[in-house]
């Protein structure tokens, strides 16, 4: 690695360190504060928190190499995803914002009681420890084939375990405030760095520089476009087929009709979204922080996918297994060691690790106010015991903190757990995501709009769900049926519905039977 890749990795720390010591100066005297940040924060810090937070290593990884292998495809996602923040925008965030939350799930304990509030925060803790553990993966294994490839060989353990120490360094001194404004920078970064890389690689191609990636000059740049239009690289979807309409998550109505329902379920229901529009000072200033993160992830999908296209020209639409890249998470990567130069490098390498951090810094801390705030005051109660037991006083931010930290270890735990296959990075966490997220919406669903339904009857029919949903992934992966990613929450919801709907209908053949028999004659 040249020495100015390491200044500048060093540099981002130390800038990073020097940001979260500014904001801590301003931390929450009150657990509840540490969890809201005082719901004082500007919506354009917001904005760009929600897509740190859903971007991710994933995004940055992986949509490049989507974009050499499909084309413009996740730019026709981001159009679902505007979509559907607007409608939560609409919907759900009057609901949130007027009632000062903490969390997204006192909408369902106050409609349907405490035990659907715990019900759907447990199945949010699960969906986070999984794909926050695939997150957490994905983002180290590149960072350990960068280090080893420049020549400072590295361990997985040793790369899961330092971005661990340091997110929760600054999640545990900070909480969410900390997390939203270095969610930010974090996102800055590697949003440069994405601007660069394109920009780079069109003056490689125009015949200006850009030494070590292969890049053809204007004249085969030009022939080059021509083969990436006929080849369907520009095209946002996917053309709809009778083989594809069910696998295939980039056709036109899976991406805006399963993408628009799938971002309802993300910035409407789950907590680690959720929680950063609850920190907005207003409803206006919610709602303008999650359509401006439609606008930027938009952006982000775009820049990253066109990166992916001009690779695929430049590289003349040759095979990656010809590199021995045997998924295409590893393109970029490949590209940033062998293109990129000195100096750039190391900010893109800062930018995986900003991706990592900024993801798994706002898992943490939204796990740890879902914990403390949907079950009530024994996980409170438990770690202030266990503070007093090895000799410390429990202060007003003991619980969240101490929560932090465990969340921490149990995240690590999983990471070293999880291997990663051919799949790509990005599309395997949408899926793992798309277990509960049907479920939970179609709860929130039935608090909204159907007030008929009772208590029992939507938590039977989240129960089901999920078991449904756990079956079809379970059985899709044993026998190679393929589900989109987009197609999962709209049958979640189904399931859901329809699991409570035929328990209201037995329950009320059952409440009808004894009403029928005793109005029967008595006969003597």
């Amino acid at each position: 690695m040249h020495p100015l890749d390491r200044l500048v990795i060093l540099l981002y720390f130390a800038g990073l360190c020097f940001l979260v010591w500014r904001v801590s100066r301003r931390s929450a005297g009150s657990s509840r504060d540490f969890l809201s940040a005082h719901h004082d924060l500007p919506w354009w810090a917001l904005c760009l928190s929600l897509v740190a937070t859903e971007t991710s290593t994933l995004t940055f990884i992986s949509i490049p190499g989507i974009g050499y292998t499909q084309g413009m495809v996740f730019l026709g996602i981001a159009g679902g995803y505007f979509i559907g923040r607007g409608l939560v925008a609409l919907w759900f965030l009057p609901r949130y914002v007027e009632g000062s939350m903490t969390s997204a799930y006192t909408v369902l304990g106050a409609r349907y009681g405490a035990p659907m509030q715990r019900l759907a925060s447990g199945a949010f803790l699960v969906t986070r420890f999984m794909a926050e553990s695939i997150r957490l993966l994905a983002g180290a294994l590149p960072i350990v084939w960068l280090f080893t490839q420049s020549g400072l060989p590295v361990g997985r353990w040793s790369v899961l375990s330092a971005i661990l120490v340091f997110t929760l360094f600054y999640t545990i001194l900070g909480g969410l405030r900390a997390v939203v404004w270095s969610d930010a920078i974090q996102l800055g970064i590697y949003g440069f760095g994405a601007v660069f890389c394109v920009v780079y690689v069109w003056l490689g191609m125009v015949g200006h520089g850009a030494p070590g990636h292969g890049a053809p000059g204007s004249g085969a740049a030009g022939q080059g476009w021509s083969m990436a239009v006929q080849s369907g690289k520009l095209a946002v979807f996917h053309p709809l087929t009778a083989q594809n309409w069910l696998g295939d998550p980039f056709t036109l109505a899976a991406s805006l009709f399963g993408g628009a329902v799938l971002s309802i379920a993300s910035h409407g229901t789950d907590q680690l979204m959720v929680q950063r529009i609850l920190a907005a000072r207003s409803l206006r200033e919610a709602r303008m922080a999650l359509i401006g993160s439609a606008v930027v992830v938009a952006a982000l999908f775009g820049l990253l996918s066109l990166l992916g296209v001009q690779l695929w020209v430049a590289r003349a639409g040759r095979s990656l297994a010809a590199d021995h890249m045997m998924s295409s998470d590893a393109l970029f990567p490949h590209f940033m060691i062998e293109a990129l130069p000195a100096g750039i490098a190391g900010l893109l390498i800062a930018g995986v690790l900003s991706a990592t951090m900024g993801s798994l810094s706002s898992t943490l801390n939204a796990m740890a106010g879902a914990s403390l705030t949907d079950f009530g005051p024994r996980p409170r109660r438990w770690i202030e015991q266990a503070v007093q037991h090895i000799g410390y006083r429990p202060g007003p931010l003991s619980a969240p903190r101490f929560m932090t930290l465990l969340w921490g270890a149990v995240l690590l735990v999983g990471a070293a757990l999880f291997t990663m296959g051919s799949k790509s990075a990005v599309v395997l966490g949408l899926t793992i995501a798309g277990w509960s997220y049907g479920p939970t919406l179609g709860a929130f669903l039935c608090a909204l709009f159907l007030p008929g339904l009772g208590a029992r009857a939507v938590m039977a029919g989240y129960v089901a769900s999920l078991a449904c949903m756990a079956l079809v992934l379970i059985v899709g992966q044993l026998r190679g049926v393929a589900i989109a990613f987009s197609w999962l929450v709209p049958l979640g919801i189904l399931f859901h519905l329809g699991a409570a709907g035929l328990y209201r209908a037995l329950a009320g053949q059952r409440a009808a039977r004894p009403e029928a028999a005793s109005q029967e004659p008595q006969r003597d």
